[in-house]
């Protein structure tokens, strides 16, 4: 399988975009296995420093602990990789920007990293909105590195595009 390609990813975060900046609201990004790229795709789109506001790169618990405000307990409860530590990102996100809507995203890219219970391919993706609890969902997404990193991406951009429409 391909990545989701270059075009599609711009497409989305012009979408994105157009939806934030029409609602005056600004986007914060926390990423682990995406690396930035999800923040990479955002700022390629002409005109978003009226829409995004900062992207978190939170590779390391210890980073997502001290950048973000994730719990050590829930990452010893249930890892790097959980919907509970990617709704912490999100929710971190907000507490330390100024933005209105964020997203975090965690996730095992591969090739190695993977287990049973969390095969390569596993990623939590969490958005978050002021005054609302964040949601979160578990994808599992198959490929190689780059496939799975690009799909993480894409994912994260839809929901952010559903959750403001």
């Amino acid at each position: 399988m391909a990545r989701v390609s270059d075009d599609e990813l711009l497409q989305l975060a012009h979408t994105l975009g157009q939806k934030l900046h029409a609602r005056g609201w600004m986007l914060a990004t926390a990423e682990s296995c995406t690396g930035g790229w999800l923040a990479q795709v955002v700022t390629a789109i002409p005109g978003s420093s009226a829409w995004f506001d900062r992207g978190f790169v939170t590779y390391s618990n210890e980073a997502k602990q001290d950048m973000l405000g994730v719990q050590a307990a829930t990452l010893q409860a249930h890892g790097a990789v959980s919907e509970e530590t990617a709704r912490e990102m999100a929710a971190g996100v907000l507490e330390h920007s100024g933005a209105q809507i964020s997203v975090g995203i965690s996730g095992i890219a591969g090739p190695g990293g993977g287990t049973p219970k969390k095969p390569v391919g596993t990623v939590c993706i969490a958005w978050a909105t002021g005054g609302q609890a964040p949601f979160s969902t578990v994808c599992r997404l198959s490929g190689g590195r780059e496939e799975i990193r690009s799909r993480a991406v894409a994912a994260a951009l839809r929901g952010l595009i559903e959750l403001i429409s």
